[in-house]
């Protein structure tokens, strides 16, 4: 297994593939929007190692409250390998007692994966 990526939440998402792109010699795809949630991300590429995404989703930054602007880590993938990994992997969570909070499923983007917080509450993507 190996860490497929790490994910933040940023304000303004061209600045910071801008930033990643020009000083760290990231490797941008092209933009993913979803325009029913108005969620958009880039993955960023580096020479070795595990990818970066950067997401933006306006509702995360509301002035009037507070709470909701949130900008940093978001989650972290772990790559299993196999679609019937993931499967296997995310019920034996399930049975240990943890909690699932994206059941598998096919995104819109083209991943297969799951989504479950650790003993600390962190998200971790369980993915192929």
């Amino acid at each position: 297994m190996k860490i497929e990526h790490i994910a933040i939440w940023t304000k303004d998402i061209e600045k910071t593939k801008e930033f990643y792109c020009k000083y760290f010699n990231a490797i941008s795809n092209e933009k993913y929007i979803n325009h029913k949630r108005k969620f958009e991300s880039y993955f960023l590429s580096f020479d070795t190692g595990c990818r970066l995404e950067i997401m933006q989703l306006p509702i995360l930054h509301k002035k009037d409250n507070p709470l909701l602007d949130y900008v940093g880590l978001a989650h972290f993938a772990i790559s299993v390998g196999s679609k019937e990994k993931v499967l296997e992997l995310t019920e034996t969570l399930r049975n240990d007692g943890y909690k699932i909070i994206g059941e598998p499923r096919t995104t819109g983007d083209g991943y297969f994966e799951s989504v479950i917080l650790d003993c600390d509450g962190n998200k971790i993507e369980i993915t192929i």
